[in-house]
This record gives C-alpha cells, structure tokens and sequence, in this order.
C-alpha cells in the first residue's frame, strides 16, 4: 500500500468522524431528550416505526451503493443509474408501507404507530438519493463534503423533533425530523456539489443489478438482525417493554454508530483499491481491527461501568440498565463484523458475505424462538450470543481469503483491550464506591464519572498500545 492511500484514509476517518460526530451526536441528543419527555409506550411506538421505515430504507437501496466505488465505468454515470434505480424502488416502497401499515403496526401490538409509519415513508425517496450521493464522495474518500449535506441534516431534523417535542407533539416530532432530515440531506448535498444527476445505462444497471443478487439480500438480511429484535419485543410484550428496550439498544447502538460505521465507510474503499495485494490488505485490515475495538472498546466500557445512572433520564428507565451489559458486548462484535465484512466484499465475495448473514440471522431466529418469551432480558442475551458466535466463522472466512488478521496479533489486540479497560476503569469504580459521585440519578455525578472514565481509559490505552495508536491506519510504503 503507498503512503498516499494510508493518508487518504487516515484524512477521510478524521472527517467522517466529524461528520458523525455532528449527526450521531445529535441523533443521541434527541434519544436523551425524548426518553426525558415521553413514556416508555410513546418511545416504544417511535422505534417500532423507525425500525420499519429502515428496512424499507436498506431494501430500497438493495446494496447497490458500494458498486459506485467498485466500478470501473464512469462513475457518475453508474451513480445517475444508480440514482434512478433506488429512487424508483423508495417510491414503490413507500407506497406498500402505507398500505400496509395498519396491519402489520397491530401484528407488532403496536397500531398506533401506523400513521408515523405511513408519515415517514415520505422519506425514503430523498433518502434513497442522499445516500447515492454519498456512495459517490466514499468512492473519492472525500468524506469532508459529507459535513453539510449528512451532518446540516441531521442537525435541521434534531431542531426540528426537539421543538416539536417540547411543544408538546409527541411521537410525531420524532418522525417529522427524520422526514425533514431525509428531504435536506440531498438538498444539502446538491448545494455542496454534490448532487447527481439521474440516467440510465442499460449496462451500469446490470452490473449493478449482479452486485444487488448478492449484496442486497445481505444488506436486506443485516437490517433484519438489527430489528428483528424490536419487532420481536413488540410482539411479545408490548409497546413498552419496546421503549425499555430500545432506550437500551439505541445507548448501546453509539459506538457502533460513531467508530465502526466511520471505519467501515472508510475500510470499503481502501480495501477494494488493495484486493489485488494480500499481504498489504491483511495488514489493513488488522490496522482497522485494531482501531475499531480501542476506539469502540472504550465507549462500551463506559456504557458498563455507567449502566445504572440510566435513571438520571427518569426512574422508569430502571430495567434499561440491566440491558446494558449484554446489548455492549453484542455491539463491540458488531463492530467487529462490520470492518471484517467491508474486507470479504471488498475481495469480491459476495455471496460469501450473504453466506455470513443468513447464517446470522439463523442463529438469532433460533434463539428468539426458543427463549424470546422469556423477557426482554432474554431477548439481549440471544443477540449477545448470535453475533459472537459469528466472529470465529467471520475470522476463518477472512482466512480462506488469505486477509485475516494474524491471530496472535489478533489475541495481542484484545489482551492489551481488556488491560485498558480494568485499568482504567479503576478509577471511576473506586471514587464512585467511595460515594464521590452521588446517587445514580445525579446528573453531576453521571458527568463527573464519565470524564474520569474517559481519562483513565485514555491514560490506559497509552500505556499498553504505546505507539499503535499514533498513526493506527497509516500506510507502510512500499
């Protein structure tokens, strides 16, 4: 790998991180104001909605994003095909969510959450060219025009919920923000430059058409994982116990959002650029590994140790806490999967990757069959165990490609992790036992242990990654 690429995809995560950081981090914002301000009934109807309006979200790209930065044709001539495509599928989508919102809202125990379903299928047409857009900036790395378009958006739609919501809307301001977001991301997009602009090439199409047979129906079935377990909750108990759950889930859902997802966004282009050079793309690839757990590890050890301050967001989210754990551990190898998954597509093995989802979420099928009616607790158990239980069959797929991390490099990674995390973790554990802190739901003491969690795990990380850490995606030059 040239150095040139290395920086390329040191620059393009700083960036993403940015842009994630103003995005995810007021999409956060909004979860903590609206866990503030709604029962758990009215959160559980938001995410049972939102969770539907995803999969109408991923079934209507059908994968075919990553082709943008695969292809070898023109590449705004693929992404004007592309455009079309997708646009066309999220208007089709749209129309069969309204339709059917009714029924399938009453399935999950949830009926009134059929008219914010019906509300946020308006979305998924400008969604579907907002993520085209981007599909064209990752194929280039320049994920610094991604601020405005991702980030304008998402803080215009967080502006807008919270207004709402302290006006007294309800659900609705949720979904009325994530429509308003949908609609400005591509608007945002068009101002920046980076608009496209619709065609259709009969042969872009199908060589799109040939990567959807095989990474849309993952892409399709990994949206299932993530939501199978709301729906699941829904059905069994109630739109309640799917707000506890999902306050829980959405906490535990940040790291991934803010460190895998800006990896994984990177890991894809640089990757497919060195598929023709193993030695140089298994070194990549355990570089990104490397990064993903210290960066993720350190924000889920913070979920753990904070768990039981959930209640500083109001008494009623108790039962979140005792979620935190497993929905953490379920989260750190969904990272994992998510960079060594971007290697497997990027090595032109698709159906390999389809392979890994299915037998995902067969796992996760079972396990919500056999213990599902349990509780809610339950449910996050299966979700922990599913996706561990898929990281040593992810790791021998990557080696049969010849790319997976070294596994006592791999074993290095995660020994020197856990060091990081009892020792830092230390201090917050030991003032917070001495009473430094307060109770759980002080907001002071919530705030006071974080930042000494964060130091300690910072301090920590030094310590046992010493020079790992300065530059964990640089590119050795060969």
């Amino acid at each position: 790998m040239t150095g040139g690429l290395g920086t390329k995809a040191v620059r393009g995560s700083l960036w993403l991180g940015a842009v994630n950081l103003v995005s995810k981090g007021s999409q956060m914002l909004i979860t903590l104001i609206l866990a503030a301000l709604l029962t758990e009934g009215e959160l559980g109807i938001v995410a049972l909605a939102v969770s539907m309006v995803n999969l109408g979200q991923v079934v209507q790209s059908i994968g075919v994003y990553d082709v943008i930065s695969r292809t070898g044709r023109d590449p705004r001539r693929m992404a004007g095909t592309v455009l079309t495509m997708s646009v066309g599928a999220g208007v089709v989508l749209g129309i069969v969510l309204a339709a059917t919102a009714g029924p399938v809202t009453a399935l999950l125990g949830a009926p009134d959450a059929a008219g914010l379903v019906r509300l946020a299928a308006v979305g998924l047409p400008f969604s579907a060219a907002g993520g085209v857009q981007l599909g064209l900036l990752h194929r280039k790395l320049d994920f610094r025009r991604r601020l405005v378009p991702d980030g304008g958006s998402a803080v215009l739609g967080a502006v807008v919920t919270v207004v709402l919501a302290l006006g007294g809307a309800g659900p609705a301001s949720v979904v009325i923000g994530l429509v308003c977001t949908s609609v400005a991301q591509p608007l945002f997009g068009a101002l920046v430059g980076g608009g496209v602009r619709p065609c259709w090439d009969p042969s872009a199409a199908a060589e799109a058409l040939r990567w959807a047979s095989a990474v849309g129906p993952a892409a399709v079935v990994a949206a299932v994982l993530v939501n199978l377990d709301y729906l699941a909750v829904g059905h069994l108990f109630g739109a309640e116990a799917v707000g506890v759950y999902s306050l829980a889930y959405r906490l535990a859902w940040v790291p991934y959002i803010m460190v895998a997802v800006v990896l994984g966004a990177v890991a894809f282009p640089v990757f497919t650029r060195l598929r023709e050079e193993a030695g140089a793309l298994r070194e990549m690839v355990t570089r990104f590994t490397r990064a993903v757990l210290v960066l993720a590890g350190g924000l889920y050890l913070a979920l753990v140790v904070l768990a039981d301050r959930v209640v500083v967001l109001g008494t009623r989210w108790a039962d979140a806490a005792d979620l935190m754990l497993p929905l953490s551990g379920y989260g750190l190898s969904i990272c994992l999967l998510q960079i060594w998954y971007q290697a497997v597509k990027a090595t032109g093995h698709a159906k390999r990757y389809l392979a890994l989802e299915c037998a995902h979420l067969a796992m996760l099928v079972a396990g919500l069959a056999l213990l599902a009616d349990i509780g809610i607790g339950a449910v996050a158990a299966v979700q922990f165990s599913s996706a561990w239980l898929m990281l040593p069959i992810a790791w021998r797929v990557l080696t049969g490609l010849g790319v997976a991390p070294p596994m006592p490099d791999l074993a290095g990674i995660v020994i020197r992790l856990l060091g990081a995390c009892v020792l830092g973790a230390l201090p917050a554990v030991l003032l917070d036992h001495a009473g430094l802190f307060g109770t759980a739901d002080s907001l002071p003491g919530t705030l006071g242990e974080g930042l000494v969690l964060v130091a300690g795990y910072a301090a920590a990380t030094l310590v046992f990654h010493r020079g790992e850490l300065r530059a964990p995606l640089r590119g050795s030059t060969r």
